[in-house]
């Protein structure tokens, strides 16, 4: 189910950035190939009008093909007048910028639709309502509630021991019974799914590094409440927070990149296609809600992705369409197609680095 969950959060996403350049190059007046999801092998495709519609195999990118959009070589035959490289420069970053756009678009789109139908959020103890609810959030490896998989997102309904049970629930009172009960069985009920189930656990010490003799479940939880704004709420609330991520992943993402030229890059603080499946599925455990927020995320680190002035991703076609309109002269196809190939060989190789980060990561 993550795998299924993964690769349909990536075509959603892959076909928004591919959209946008699409709408952009239409709108733009060039001629559009081919719009397609995915790489070859071809599954099956469509041809409307000029432009053929393609669904392919390989669900790891997508691309729209447009006329002249490769070198003049191309626009030997054709109406030239509709092909991308001799377009006005600022037509040709716009079609460019489009795809990114449409990327934080959809995050802004997903914060505020989910601002709107409430989501979950974390409130303190002295801030609860008889609306929240105690939720795992976090499993300790190794501990006795990872051994016993205890879900994330579940719902704990009842924390006792023998014949004391936890009166009122919140995140301290299960820590101060666990501690008080520490030589005993600890039974806590739950519910995840629409189901209910009970466990019995262990407290174990030598988990927690400062507090060696504390005796832990491995187990940390949190008062959850779903919060809903009004329109206008939620219209400054997508706004805020789309902007504060992008600011972050874009820091994040370009000290990473700088690191990495240095060769002093942390690849073990970056998770590549199979970690994010896995952070994929974790975020379905919380429900639709979670999920949704998840894939603004990741909208929104493709977007700064691929704005970054690196050969073979829109940044560094940019680059390319600014050269010429300040130099007012086009660029040698024979160079732009080098300066590529050294740009994907680099994107290349830090994917390899961190998906071998990520099988590490699973043994």
């Amino acid at each position: 189910m993550t795998i299924i969950l993964f690769i349909a959060v990536l075509v959603f996403l892959i076909w928004v950035h591919e959209l946008g350049h699409f709408l952009a190059a239409k709108w733009a007046r060039m001629r559009v190939d081919e719009f397609a999801i995915g790489f070859p092998p071809r599954i099956f495709a469509v041809k409307k009008g000029e432009t053929e519609y393609s669904l392919n195999l390989l669900p790891i990118g997508g691309y729209v093909r447009i006329f002249g959009e490769n070198g003049s070589e191309e626009t030997s035959e054709g109406d030239r007048s509709r092909a991308f490289g001799l377009r006005p420069r600022h037509l040709q970053a716009i079609v460019l910028v489009a795809g990114v756009a449409m990327n934080i678009l959809a995050a802004w789109l997903i914060f505020f639709a989910v601002a709107m139908i409430g989501s979950p959020a974390i409130v303190e103890e002295f801030e609860a309502s008889d609306k929240s609810s105690l939720t795992v959030v976090a499993i300790m490896s190794d501990s006795p509630s990872d051994e016993a998989e205890v879900p994330l997102g579940a719902v704990i309904k009842n924390v006792r021991s023998g014949d004391q049970a936890i009166e009122s629930l919140t995140p301290s009172s299960v820590s101060n019974f666990v501690t008080e009960n520490s030589e005993s069985e600890i039974q806590i009920d739950y519910t995840h799914k629409g189901n209910d189930a009970s466990i019995t656990l262990t407290p174990q010490r030598g988990l927690i590094e400062n507090e060696p003799e504390r005796a832990v479940i491995g187990l940390s939880s949190a008062l959850v409440e779903t919060v809903r704004q009004n329109p206008l709420e939620a219209l400054v609330g997508a706004t805020v927070r789309t902007y504060e991520s992008l600011i972050a992943i874009t820091i994040g993402i370009t000290t990473f990149l700088a690191s990495a030229v240095t060769l002093s890059a942390d690849v073990s603080q970056v998770t590549g296609p199979i970690g994010i499946a896995g952070m994929v599925g974790d975020a379905a455990e919380f429900g639709i809600v979670s999920l949704l927020i998840f894939t603004a995320f990741i909208s929104l680190n493709l977007a700064v992705i691929n704005l970054l002035p690196i050969p073979a991703l829109d940044g560094g076609r940019l680059v390319f369409v600014a050269i010429e309109a300040i130099t007012r002269r086009s660029i040698g196809d024979k160079w732009v197609g080098r300066v590529n190939l050294v740009g994907f060989v680099f994107l290349i190789l830090l994917m390899i680095a961190v998906t071998y980060n990520d099988i590490l990561r699973l043994f």
